[in-house]
């Protein structure tokens, strides 16, 4: 998978839902898509738990500073 942006992969993961719900695809295409759709998925997982933890310690950052000034 190339390096993507979280904004892009979610937009494919919403292609590959859209091809699979339409049944249209082969097996084979089928299953392609679905461990795409798999590994997207996880990327998307990562990379918004990454955030989340990023928002926490920028948080905790702020109020240690409050904390200090008062």
């Amino acid at each position: 998978m190339k390096k993507m942006t979280y904004e892009q992969a979610v937009t494919r993961l919403e292609e590959i839902v859209k091809l699979l719900e339409s049944g249209t695809a082969s097996l084979d295409d089928s299953l392609q898509l679905f461990e795409e759709g798999t590994r997207l998925a996880a990327f998307c997982s990562k990379t918004l738990d990454a955030a989340e933890q990023k928002i926490r310690t920028l948080s905790e950052a702020e109020a240690d500073a409050k904390g200090d000034a008062t």
